[in-house]
């Protein structure tokens, strides 16, 4: 009796999710007034008056149509989005999207224990690779805190998807297949994938039914870089998983059709809990900027990256880390909580194993994966390398600290962080280009059954007009501080609007979708030229994101040509931005109706 009690008093990480509410369908009368109050920064008076028409007509005709269909979806759905948007946001879109739709970030260890060091990258790699394996344990186990707001649980599904999960390529669709299971599910993988000078080793982490200790990893590892730095690199396979969706689809279809054994590697590495990048790199970096660290964890050699896998772990060759991972499965959240974990965890043993380093002597030695490969797939590899290699060429990416004060100092103002830092982007873009900045701010709705994101248009008429008081030199301070805490006010409001399921900008894509669905002509109001030009169809020109309150770092390119990533964590004492600028890669309108890169982190 006494061990069910202390049973049934301890969560499990995923017993919520059978009682967590359905994702609501919002009016559609309150989401066309949204949609009509986001677009007033970005047209004139003629053109306003003309959307209002546009949006009169729609609400009054096929609109009203469209949202009861979606209503009927949803009554059959515990969320009527989340198919459609792993879809159109991501499993559809066929350009290549690891650098297009896959986030990373760079390791915060070299801030305390860890600075760069030549020769560190396998002990530390080996210590770094078993607290995430720790995590995995904790997560396999369902012992990973429930995440909530207040007493509130929120949606855990997506941390399922971040262990021995991987997109594989379709001629039209992708598909996502996890091989994650819980313990009381059954059995699931417990081998990683290490990628090293192009070639691909497999092990497994447990032996005789016990987790491998860093030394044991580092044996491991030490085996397969001895032999990589040894031996001739590797044919670099994993560069195809950086191509055009459907040119990779094709390439592996051929892949497979040459031998039958290339099938069986690409599903090791698909299963595997994570890939184990040996990255040859030396990135500098310090507390102050993360710059170069950053840019070659987003856009770093292909050949030793799985670009379709949930968690490509990097470590270069001066003790640095990152991560590189498939957005389509889940949503930074989820990399941010396990970086967390794993930095407080080197933090707290001062960069050190602290356990026996005896190593037992029966442990099978990696396995190497050979692919047979012909002179067709060789050519497939160097044009891959080549349009990946061009197209992170046309990426700029920043990331520095600024110190002069951090969330402490905001909060004594009674002004919220993120608040503060969303009005600075629209001030400075206002100020830099002379007009207001279209930008999309993640907003989160995992307080529904497998809930992700929402759109939060930071960009508003009270922004602006704080914006324009700023310039103006007239303007008294009594004014300026008025409109700034109007401007904060409505976006306090519409952060709140959107985490309760609100928000207007999913409805609209959904209302879209059963248009399309329907074989009816895409709606007006999707036409406009407002429509994209305040954002819609993820036409966003600043694509925005709160990593959190720690030190983790991330990063994802904009959302469109020549526009602006910008990402940032707040500290007590700093805020640290990575921001990432397209220059010339990829045309307007090439994004999907959902968009896709930035929408989920």
């Amino acid at each position: 009796m006494e061990n069910q009690l202390a049973k049934s008093t301890e969560e499990r990480t995923f017993q919520y999710q059978d009682s967590l509410p359905s994702l609501p369908v919002p009016s559609l009368d309150e989401s066309l007034k949204k949609y009509l109050d986001a677009v007033k920064p970005f047209a004139n008076e003629e053109e306003y008056k003309q959307t209002e028409e546009i949006v009169k007509k729609f609400q009054n005709g096929i609109g009203e149509k469209l949202h009861q269909k979606l209503l009927e979806r949803a009554k059959g759905k515990r969320n009527w989005l989340e198919e459609w948007w792993l879809n159109v946001a991501y499993l559809d879109v066929r350009i290549p999207s690891q650098l297009n739709v896959n986030f990373g970030g760079p390791a915060a260890h070299s801030e305390h224990y860890w600075p760069p060091k030549e020769g560190t990258q396998l002990e530390r790699g080996c210590i770094t690779l078993w607290h995430n394996l720790n995590y995995w344990q904790l997560l396999k186990m369902e012992k990973l805190a429930v995440h909530k707001i207040g007493n509130i649980p929120l949606d855990m599904n997506q941390f399922r998807m971040l262990f021995s999960t991987c997109k594989v390529p379709g001629i039209s669709r992708d598909s996502i297949i996890s091989y994650f299971r819980t313990e009381s599910e059954g059995h699931t993988p417990s081998h990683i994938a290490v990628l090293c000078r192009g070639r691909v080793f497999v092990f497994d982490v447990m032996h005789e039914g016990c987790m491998m200790t860093p030394p044991e990893l580092l044996r491991q590892l030490t085996f397969i870089q001895k032999k990589c730095h040894s031996e001739p690199d590797g044919p670099g396979v994993a560069a195809l998983t950086s191509e055009e969706r459907t040119r990779w689809a094709e390439a592996r279809e051929y892949l497979i059709s040459l031998d039958p054994k290339n099938l069986t590697i690409l599903e090791k590495i698909q299963s595997s809990l994570l890939v184990f990048s040996l990255d040859d790199a030396s990135p500098q970096v310090t507390p102050e900027d993360y710059s170069e660290v950053t840019t070659l964890v987003l856009t770093g050699d292909p050949t030793v990256r799985w670009g379709d896998k949930s968690y490509n772990f990097i470590s270069f060759s001066n003790g640095l880390f990152g991560c590189n991972c498939d957005h389509a499965p889940y949503d930074a959240m989820v990399m941010v909580d396990i970086c967390h974990y794993v930095d407080q965890k080197i933090f707290e043993n001062e960069g050190r194993w602290k356990g026996s380093e005896k190593v037992r002597g029966n442990i099978p030695l990696p396995e190497e994966l050979v692919f047979t490969v012909d002179h067709k797939v060789l050519d497939a590899i160097s044009q891959a390398k080549e349009q990946y290699l061009k197209q992170g060429s046309d990426l700029q990416i920043v990331t520095y600290a600024f110190k002069s004060f951090g969330k402490m100092q905001t909060k004594k103002k009674k002004l919220h962080p993120d608040t503060f830092i969303q009005l600075a982007l629209q001030l400075a873009y206002y100020r830099l280009h002379g007009c207001p900045g279209s930008c999309y701010e993640t907003a989160m709705t995992r307080a529904y059954y497998h809930g992700r994101t929402e759109t939060v248009r930071s960009c508003t008429l009270e922004a602006v007009e704080w914006c324009q008081t700023m310039q103006d030199p007239s303007a008294s301070l009594h004014k300026r501080q008025q409109k700034m805490l109007q401007a904060f006010a409505k976006h306090g409001k519409m952060m709140k609007e959107c985490s309760s399921g609100k928000g207007f900008d999913r409805h609209l894509l959904g209302l879209l979708l059963i248009a399309k669905e329907e074989g009816l002509p895409i709606p007006e109001l999707f036409t406009d030229p407002i429509f994209s030009k305040s954002g819609g169809g993820g036409n966003f020109v600043l694509s925005t994101s709160l990593l959190g309150y720690t030190r983790v770092h991330g990063v994802v390119v904009p959302m469109i040509y020549r526009g602006y990533g910008f990402f940032y964590h707040i500290r007590d004492d700093r805020r640290c931005s990575q921001r990432c600028c397209s220059r010339t890669t990829w045309a307007p309108g090439t994004r999907c109706q959902a968009g896709t890169a930035a929408t989920g982190h």
